[in-house]
């Protein structure tokens, strides 16, 4: 009896038979020449998508090589000609050695096929890498559980003679070594090249040649069974190749070395902004510059290196060009927390935030540069009690000029200036400079809001900047340079406070207060600067900008954790100088034109000659005295404060003293528009429910001082001191 194993072998012999005479009348068959349901050779080529996509900078260089897509490893796609030849004739001799002289089918590759299946029973081989192309292109024709039907390798046959009616050999070729997959996740010539060899694939060379033809046909054999199958192409090559080169080759690839290194990457953050999967794979050219770029990761890496051991592990830079609003400089760098931008993240501001506030009491005419402002000790109501801001330094200056209190960064008199120009307004200014992060009220931040107590992030804070260095104009910063800007360019600021605020944060002098005369803020050339640390030394700010550039820089720790010792000059400011230095090779940055609407007069003692700039209109008819007196304040009550009646004591024995600072015996208290007594009497007031605001003029009427207050209990309102709406 014929066994079961027999019958089975003489079944595939059979099928085999009959699938042979399929092949021999497949010439002759009607569906060869219906070549339209093929994609053209373009088609392909333009809807290959890479997992790598390539970032330029402005001058076409690459910046940064990112993958986006984590289903495959496909890379750029590699013209025949740029392929060693070597990796051709490899490819050829293992795949489809008469792949030159077919047209799809051959024919004498598929009669040994069928000679050998009826000794074993099994048709395998014999497929052309025309129509292993075929299955690349066309999903429903790969195998099904290793194996292909019948019917699938009749329309595969099929989809071949049309593919070589239709392509050159050489665009057939090209596809198949971009599209076959090699090891792993490796799909295309260039991944395989690059990944397992480090290497372009016009670099391939005996060796590697062998290795990536062998891994076609099983991408993931053994090693030994790849390792064979090169020994045994080399042999049919006749190639001379040393047994230790290939043992080397393929020892590093299984031992888990097969990683593609990126061409360059240097700019992480602005990558996955401008790279994603779905593009159309073509390389975004952006705005940065590279080799700016690379210095500044470089600088910033050592800076932080150096400010380790004071608990400083993040760093951020920012640099923008301030005529088109392009991203020169996008860096954050982090060892523990490299996906964090540190240039979009919010961190509290610090004093950053006080060039804007001067800005707008100059455009309120609340101030002008050469207005003195008290810095003495001061008390304020707070929500959570009495608020009262120090120095950097704790140290105190009596009365100094707002020109000197911005440059050297006073806390007191910044507080003293929200206090007039109001928290609401000062909120509005800066929602409108884009900072939109700040959705409380101004009740909410209360007075520290002038000392930076809200959160931003760099990137707010340099647009911000750079709008002073515009003239008060607010533009657009972008990392792909676009044709033309589609939003209307908001005015922040009047051209004449832009002019003032820049003209103070250039000013070396005004700035020696705090900083002295030479400190990193001082450029070769003229910027103008400031910088900021938040409470408890968490973050460390330095924004500044010339005619041509604004830099931001922020250095600290994503957990919130407090550095040490480490102010605006020994951290962030480090930075700033070297990125402007760098920045202004070539670049001259001239003073800007004062604007028309600015009138220039002596102050001060006249045996300095100090002069200082004024908007018309409010300038002083007479010259100002010098700083140096202490300014006139309301010491009692506390500004915003709450007073509660007592009820066990009689209404008619409750009092409430008044107390100035100095107060000139012509000076008056004025209480809800109505005046009360001098200040220097000591008269009391008595108490009346209601929210009251209180002032003390002098005797010309100008307003040396007010605050608001609150008297809470059982006594009747007077309608003679009725308070005005607050």
């Amino acid at each position: 009896m014929i066994n079961i194993r027999e019958r089975r072998v003489g079944m595939r012999a059979f099928f085999a038979a009959v699938f042979s005479a399929l092949f021999i009348m497949a010439p002759y068959l009607p569906f060869q020449g219906d070549a339209s349901a093929v994609p053209c050779f373009e088609d392909i080529r333009k809807s290959y998508k890479k997992s790598d996509y390539l970032l330029l900078d402005r001058n076409l260089h690459v910046i940064h090589e990112l993958r986006v897509d984590p289903m495959g490893r496909r890379l750029e796609w590699t013209c025949v000609d740029d392929i060693s030849p070597l990796i051709e004739a490899a490819v050829l001799k293992a795949e489809d050695r008469r792949f030159y002289h077919h047209a799809g089918v051959d024919y004498q590759a598929i009669m040994g096929s069928i000679a050998r299946a009826f000794v074993s029973g099994r048709l395998r081989g014999a497929s052309t890498i025309t129509m292993q192309l075929a299955s690349l292109l066309d999903p429903k024709l790969a195998p099904s559980k290793g194996k292909r039907d019948l019917s699938q390798k009749w329309r595969q046959i099929k989809t071949a003679f049309q593919i070589e009616e239709k392509w050159s050999k050489k665009e057939i070729l090209e596809a198949y070594l971009n599209i076959v997959a090699y090891r792993g996740e490796l799909q295309g010539i260039a991944a395989a090249s690059r990944s397992l060899f480090g290497k372009q694939p016009h670099g391939l060379v005996e060796a590697e040649s062998l290795i990536l033809a062998s891994l076609i046909r099983a991408p993931n054999a053994p090693l030994h069974e790849v390792k064979r199958r090169c020994l045994s192409l080399c042999r049919e090559l006749r190639w001379s190749m040393k047994g230790e080169e290939l043992d080397s080759l393929l020892g590093k690839i299984y031992s888990g070395q097969d990683k593609i290194e990126p061409i360059r990457e240097i700019a992480p953050h602005a990558a996955r902004q401008l790279l994603r999967l779905g593009r159309d794979g073509e390389a975004v050219v952006s705005t940065l510059d590279s080799g700016a770029q690379n210095f500044v990761v470089e600088r910033l890496r050592h800076h932080l290196s150096v400010l380790q051991g004071r608990n400083v592990r993040e760093g951020a830079v920012l640099a923008g060009d301030n005529e088109s609003g392009d991203i020169i400089v996008y860096v954050s760098l982090s060892d523990d927390s490299p996906y964090v931008d540190g240039i979009k993240a919010r961190r509290q501001a610090g004093s950053v935030l006080k060039p804007f506030l001067y800005a707008l009491a100059f455009d309120e005419k609340i101030l002008t540069p050469a207005s003195l402002i008290e810095d003495s000790q001061m008390d304020l109501l707070a929500p959570g009690g009495i608020y009262a801001p120090k120095n950097y330094d704790n140290s105190f200056r009596g009365k100094v000029s707002a020109r000197d209190a911005l440059a050297s960064s006073l806390n007191v008199p910044a507080v003293r200036v929200l206090s007039l120009v109001g928290e609401d307004l000062f909120l509005a200014g800066l929602r409108k400079l884009g900072l939109t992060g700040l959705s409380e009220s101004g009740d909410f931040y209360g007075p520290s809001l002038a000392l930076g107590t809200a959160d931003v992030s760099l990137f707010e804070l340099v647009k911000a900047y750079m709008a002073l260095a515009n003239g008060g104009v607010l533009k657009d910063m972008d990392l792909v340079r676009k044709s033309k800007n589609l939003a209307d360019p908001i005015k922040a600021f009047s051209p004449e406070a832009a002019f003032l605020v820049s003209d103070i944060l250039s000013d070396r002098g005004a700035r020696s207060l705090t900083f002295g005369l030479e400190n990193p803020l001082s450029t070769r050339f003229r910027s103008a600067v400031k910088t900021g640390t938040s409470k408890d030394m968490r973050d460390n700010w330095c924004v500044g900008y010339s005619s041509r550039f604004t830099v931001g820089v922020w250095v600290g720790n994503y957990s919130g954790q407090p550095m040490w010792d480490v102010s605006g000059i020994t951290g962030a400011a480090q930075v700033w100088a070297e990125v402007m230095n760098l920045l202004h090779r070539g670049f001259h940055s001239p003073a800007p034109e004062p604007p028309s609407g600015l009138v220039r007069m002596m102050v001060g003692d006249p045996s300095e000659g100090k002069e200082e700039w004024f908007i018309k209109g409010t300038e002083p008819l007479i010259r100002m005295e010098s700083a140096g007196k202490a300014f006139q304040r309301i010491e009692y009550p506390v500004n915003r404060s709450i007073i509660a009646l007592d009820p066990d004591i009689p209404s008619d024995k409750q009092r409430i003293f008044f107390a100035a600072r100095i107060a000139d015996k012509e000076d008056r208290w004025v209480l809800n528009g109505t005046e009360i007594h001098r200040a220097n009497e000591s008269s009391g007031w008595k108490p009346i429910r209601g929210k009251h605001l209180l002032r003390i003029v002098n005797k010309e009427g100008v307003v040396l001082d007010q605050i608001f207050f609150e008297v809470r209990g059982s006594c009747l309102p007077d309608n003679r001191f009725a308070a005005p709406s607050l």
